[in-house]
């Protein structure tokens, strides 16, 4: 969990331009798998012409969500910064993630900047907007998930991420951060999801509308945190490629 690192899927038949940065990212958690375990999830995708980008960060327990957000922010920027070489268009750069990569896609989509005009390098100065975003069950609000907040779950113990102070969980919180430039973002939800219940979909699915940011909730009804059920996953492909091919 030390290295910023980065796999990237070419689809074999031609690609349409376009890349999808895949947050690797589970509980803040970030490992390495080898490319051909991870493919299989990716080929949906790879065979619509997407460039897929496995993006890992700074693992959690020894790194935090600031430093998590910290780290996928110059994901972004490095690929943009380096597109010609991947061979994808740099204002065509989306998002996906599920459960804290779903999160880590939202900050992105809601707090993307046009690069910091005195940062220290060239990357810094590149931009980290995103063309689109799509989270997966993702925790919107950190303000009730933080081992501070009253509201916060037992089972968020489980995470060492969320030993965040209470007065710093809003700076990281994409409900906090939704502004009419965002991002278009798709947010897909389990219905049955006792880990990050629905609620968070409908709390930033509000902010969306109210801000006039193109979006899309959808709660799948019998699912949980994983999305299961073979309708269900297959549903979600569908539309998750749907809202790439739009945005």
């Amino acid at each position: 969990g030390l290295a910023l690192t980065m796999d990237v899927y070419r689809p074999e038949s031609e690609a349409n331009g376009a890349a999808i940065l895949f947050m690797v990212s589970g509980g803040w958690f970030s490992r390495w798998a080898p490319p051909e375990q991870t493919k299989p999830l990716f080929q949906p995708y790879l065979d619509k012409g997407y460039t897929m980008m496995a993006v890992r960060h700074g693992s959690s327990p020894r790194y935090s969500i600031p430093e998590a957000v910290s780290d996928v922010r110059q994901a972004v920027r490095f690929v943009r910064k380096h597109a010609k070489r991947f061979g994808v268009d740099a204002n065509r750069l989306g998002v996906l993630g599920m459960s804290a990569g779903g999160h880590l896609a939202l900050v992105l989509g809601t707090t993307g900047d046009d690069g910091v005009p005195d940062a220290k390098d060239d990357l810094g100065r590149v931009p980290s907007r995103v063309a689109a975003v799509v989270a997966l069950v993702p925790p919107t609000d950190l303000r009730v998930a933080v081992w501070e907040a009253p509201e916060s779950l037992p089972a968020y113990r489980n995470f060492p991420a969320l030993n965040l102070p209470l007065d710093e969980a809003g700076e990281y919180s994409p409900l906090v951060h939704v502004t009419k430039d965002d991002a278009p973002s798709l947010v897909i939800m389990g219905g049955k999801d006792e880990l990050v219940p629905p609620k968070h979909g409908r709390w930033i699915d509000e902010a969306f509308q109210r801000e006039r940011v193109p979006h899309k909730l959808i709660v799948f009804p019998d699912a949980g945190h994983g999305l299961e059920g073979d309708e269900n996953r297959a549903r979600m492909i569908r539309e998750v490629i749907q809202w790439f091919d739009k945005q």
